[in-house]
């Protein structure tokens, strides 16, 4: 069975990694454009996104939550923080992570992040990378992202391309 995947980011901290889509911008319209790129690769991607603004130094009283198909937008409540928010969905999946059927990324720069969701069992990823990422499922109209592990564990050779796999195989056999 297919495991399910997850990629949970903390909004402002991809903003700050993304200047071109930001830049000469008020905030609510480089949300926006995020919100957008966002939910077109998540239809690349065939991963659950959930994106989270903070909201920890505003005056917001109640976290607000949008389903827009795959992608749901959190804004967080006075308080609390977008890596809050994250950390405890990754404590809430830890189970299905562990049981191998689910995959959570979390993408942020935030190296204290990195770290904390790491030992909750999710795979990190900085914000270049995931905007990297995105570049190349608009440029390859998806055809970038693979779909999710089959198996309990991912190896490096998984995240190869086919022909460099193929290459490596018949090494491993001895042929030439």
């Amino acid at each position: 069975m297919a495991r399910s995947r997850l990629l949970l980011l903390d909004g402002y901290n991809v903003l700050g990694a993304w200047p071109e889509l930001s830049k000469g911008k008020p905030l609510a319209d480089a949300r926006d454009a995020l919100i957008h790129r966002l939910h077109d690769y998540a239809g690349y991607s065939g991963q659950r996104v959930i994106l989270v603004f903070d909201a920890w130094q505003s005056d917001r009283m109640q976290r607000s939550i949008e389903e827009r198909g795959p992608l749901t937008v959190v804004f967080t409540q006075k308080g609390e923080t977008a890596d809050h928010y994250i950390e405890r969905r990754c404590d809430e999946y830890a189970r299905a992570v562990e049981l191998g059927r689910l995959e959570i990324r979390v993408a942020t720069s935030d190296n204290t992040e990195q770290t904390v969701v790491f030992g909750r069992g999710a795979i990190r990823i900085s914000s270049r990378e995931l905007i990297y990422e995105m570049r190349q499922a608009r440029q390859d109209g998806g055809q970038y992202i693979r779909p999710a592990v089959r198996s309990g564990r991912s190896t490096v050779l998984e995240h190869l391309p086919e022909a460099v796999r193929s290459q490596i195989e018949k090494l491993r056999r001895g042929e030439t």
